[in-house]
């Protein structure tokens, strides 16, 4: 799997020690990189659990961070790129502000609705 440390069940060694980025803001980001993407790939990218993922995409969903459609067997994702992240702290910052720090995929960031290209070029 990429170079992803796993147990002896498949399960995702967890990461030990603080990190900069938060297990949500992971996924988003994933998905932005790649909007059909399979939450198996999400977990081996964030180095989750398919369960952990499948709990953050609600979380996100519920909260009007993200939305999907269902296409056959898979969905293809929709991020709020405007909204405003949760945090006091963050006032004001928007969804599009943080992914323009973390999203790899630059050819998504050209293809993104001009509202986020706005905000990731400030």
């Amino acid at each position: 799997m990429d170079g992803l440390t796993e147990s002896n069940n498949g399960v995702p060694e967890p990461h030990t020690g603080w990190t900069f980025v938060t297990n949500h803001a992971r996924v988003l980001a994933a998905i932005a990189d790649d909007r059909n993407a399979r939450i198996r790939d999400i977990a081996a990218r964030c180095r989750l659990t398919e369960r952990a993922v499948q709990k953050i995409i609600s979380d996100l969903e519920r909260d009007g961070y993200l939305s999907h459609t269902r296409e056959g067997r898979s969905n293809t994702y929709r991020i709020a790129p405007g909204k405003v992240l949760r945090h006091p702290a963050e006032a004001g910052l928007t969804v599009a502000s943080l992914l323009s720090l973390l999203v790899q995929d630059e050819a998504n960031r050209t293809s993104l609705p001009d509202d986020r290209r706005q905000h990731s070029s400030a």
